[in-house]
């Protein structure tokens, strides 16, 4: 099954995002070849800004959720467009830690004690940055965080990567979901009694449950609206025209200093690995359309 989010509305007052995202994930475990650890924490990261991206109104609108913390994984960066066309790499991929106390994987202890912040690029003169504290490390509690503090939103966010002891992805999936300011009481009580009695979200995705499917598992009898659905993929956007305009931003002082080795200079993306190469012959070119 394809990646993909389904977006709903309940009872004409709760927001909610179901995804499986399990292809995503295990191609970005290929791309970075993590390790469990560090692959679930960078999985649930993206799941999270997958979700995140059906809040975007408008196509060119983007999503940067950036977690930095004191323990083994220095940080997370996860990038989506509205589309959920995803992104993201984690600054050490080949840590791992044993299991917690509870036989799961600790995010918690990868991450450490740190911040979030959520860079929302909706076409203004200047993109919004959300800060906050991280919570738990544990990545979903820290985004239902960020929204009830930065946005004021409360927001119950479930996320899960399930890994094969051979290392692969098995499931991967997560909900988002977002109270209006006129949600019936009575409603939200429901809503807390089901969370609290949702079977974990990579046990639902593994046995085959759709995004539709986990959203009615949510809510039972309520009335549920479907709204529409996107593909998840993961896509990087670089280019040899990107690289080339990173090298231009250094300014022409600093490309000439690299270019006195007169060797070739190679730019990596962080987020697909893709190496470029710009000869010494290039680099001059670039040196001298500068002017």
């Amino acid at each position: 099954m394809q990646d993909y989010i389904v977006r709903a509305l309940v009872a004409d007052t709760i927001s909610v995002y179901a995804g499986v995202t399990t292809q995503t994930v295990e191609q970005a475990r290929n791309i970075h070849s993590m390790n469990p650890t560090p692959c679930v924490a960078l999985g649930r990261t993206l799941t999270g800004a997958a979700l995140m991206s059906q809040t975007l109104k408008d196509r060119s609108n983007t999503i940067t959720i950036q977690i930095k913390g004191d323990g083994p994984i220095g940080g997370i960066v996860a990038v989506t467009d509205a589309n959920a066309n995803v992104r993201g790499y984690v600054h050490n991929p080949f840590f791992d830690l044993p299991l917690n106390d509870k036989g799961k994987f600790d995010i918690k202890g990868a991450v450490g004690k740190g911040y979030m912040n959520v860079i929302k690029d909706i076409g203004l003169k200047e993109p919004y940055i959300g800060y906050v504290n991280l919570v738990s490390g544990e990545i979903a509690e820290d985004l239902a965080f960020y929204y009830a503090s930065s946005e004021q939103i409360p927001t119950a966010v479930n996320l899960g990567v399930l890994v094969a002891p051979e290392g692969h992805i098995l499931a991967a999936g997560g909900l988002l979901v977002q109270l209006m300011p006129d949600t019936p009481e009575e409603l939200i009580a429901f809503l807390e009694e089901r969370i609290m009695k949702l079977p974990p979200i990579t046990n639902m995705v593994s046995n085959g449950l759709t995004p539709e499917a986990i959203i009615h598992e949510l809510f039972q009898e309520k009335p549920v609206r479907i709204l529409g659905h996107s593909e998840v993929h993961y896509r990087c956007n670089c280019s040899r025209e990107r690289m080339e305009r990173n090298l231009i931003s250094l300014g022409k002082k600093d490309l000439m200093e690299i270019a006195q080795d007169k060797q070739d200079t190679e730019l990596h993306c962080h987020f697909c690995n893709r190496k470029y190469i710009f000869t010494p012959e290039e680099l001059d070119k670039i040196i001298q359309s500068l002017g």
